[in-house]
């Protein structure tokens, strides 16, 4: 049997609820509420969690294994564990310095964040926060001039691998953003001003790290918009939806790993085959988006039991995980790596600047010990472990 690894982590918060508990009580309402919501009557958001639990595995208590090891290698990089942080937009908002200190987090553990086009910090500042390691989700900007400044700029900090978002071609019809003012573009009423006052480390964070902003897309921003100015500068920027011509255009300018995250059909992983993109992420963007589809581990289960595609394309996943007994589940159906996002903004919204390192080594520990329980040490075992 392999030596116990220790992963050092606040033992008073051992788990996602613990953590999404603590950070309730420290973020505002209308920005958790922004964290949390889905999609209209968030059915899908739901789904996305509950359709773990008919995944089930089987141990082998008597079969002896060597050294667990959980690192994976994709796209010719090691990671020291099979998951890495979601892109999520607004982090700021929600915790103030969080896409920072996520950064920071995945750098010193080696594990990939991934930095959102509509994010609250830049291109640059996340490049030196993660040491040059953090992957990019593009959201596809309305005019080419945009796109191609933003590929620039991602050349030149040598970010490894660029995530264009897919499954944006509107903004989901979420009623609590609405209703609190964060629908795109965000803007601040009365009631969130209360809402903020009365969470003091939130708004005394706020205060040292400044009010939120579009970290990526301030260098295209005139200074001083207000919100109406704001609004209608978004929707020049991003009205339109990403077909198949657009993304061709990137991969004949992208020449490094060209991921698209928001694919869970058989129509959309064939054209991507056909393009020449080197992986998918399958996601239906955490249930925000369509509250009539299915979840996201659905949508995996059947791509990656194509070999056709899984011989030929990276195939990733997106959502509804919270534990690691759910990434062991993700694994066993084929998942080659996994990407999780409101957990990793309910460890910095109740442990701040300890809340990355905090829930990295969280999902570590409990993906060690299912290893253990299954008796298997290394990651790519996990298909061998589930039950018919």
């Amino acid at each position: 049997m392999s030596k116990k690894l220790i992963f050092p982590y606040n033992s008073k918060y051992p788990s996602v609820e613990d953590l999404r508990k603590k950070a309730k009580t420290r973020i505002p309402k209308f920005a958790f509420d922004y964290l949390e919501g889905g999609a209209n009557e968030g059915l899908n958001l739901s789904r996305n969690e509950t359709d773990f639990d008919d995944i089930l595995l089987k141990p082998y208590y008597l079969k002896k294994i060597d050294e667990i090891d959980m690192s994976v290698e994709i796209f010719g990089q090691k990671y020291a564990a099979p998951f890495g942080i979601s892109p999520i937009g607004l982090q700021g908002l929600m915790w103030p310095n969080a896409p920072e200190i996520l950064a920071k987090a995945s750098a010193k553990l080696k594990i990939p964040y991934t930095l959102s086009t509509v994010s609250t910090a830049g291109i640059e500042n996340i490049a030196k926060a993660s040491e040059g390691t953090f992957w990019f989700q593009l959201y596809h900007p309305t005019e080419n001039r945009l796109r191609d400044d933003i590929l620039d700029r991602l050349k030149a900090v040598e970010c490894p691998v660029l995530v264009v978002l897919v499954d944006v071609p509107a903004f989901g019809l979420r009623y609590k953003e609405i209703k609190s003012g964060l629908s795109m573009p965000p803007k601040m009423n009365i009631e969130n001003i209360f809402q903020a006052f009365s969470h003091p480390t939130w708004s005394l964070k706020t205060l040292q790290y400044g009010i939120p902003n579009f970290g990526v897309l301030k260098p295209y921003m005139e200074k001083g918009m207000d919100m109406s100015q704001l609004g209608q500068f978004m929707n020049r920027t991003f009205t339109g939806k990403v077909d198949a011509e657009k993304v061709k255009a990137i991969r004949d300018i992208w020449k490094g790993p060209l991921v698209l995250k928001g694919i869970t059909t058989q129509e959309d992983i064939e054209e991507c085959i056909k393009i020449g993109v080197d992986g998918i992420i399958v996601s239906n963007h955490g249930g925000r988006q369509i509250d009539a589809g299915e979840s996201s581990i659905r949508s995996l289960i059947k791509l990656a039991s194509n070999p056709s595609y899984s011989s030929k394309i990276k195939i990733m996943l997106d959502g509804g995980m919270r534990s690691g007994v759910d990434l062991a589940r993700a694994h066993a159906v084929g998942s080659e790596f996994n990407f999780m996002g409101r957990p990793f903004m309910y460890g910095v919204g109740a442990l701040g600047d300890e809340g990355g390192e905090h829930t990295i080594n969280m999902f570590k520990t409990h993906l060690y010990q299912i290893m253990q329980q299954l008796s298997i040490d290394r990651i790519d075992k996990f298909p061998e472990r589930l039950l018919p």
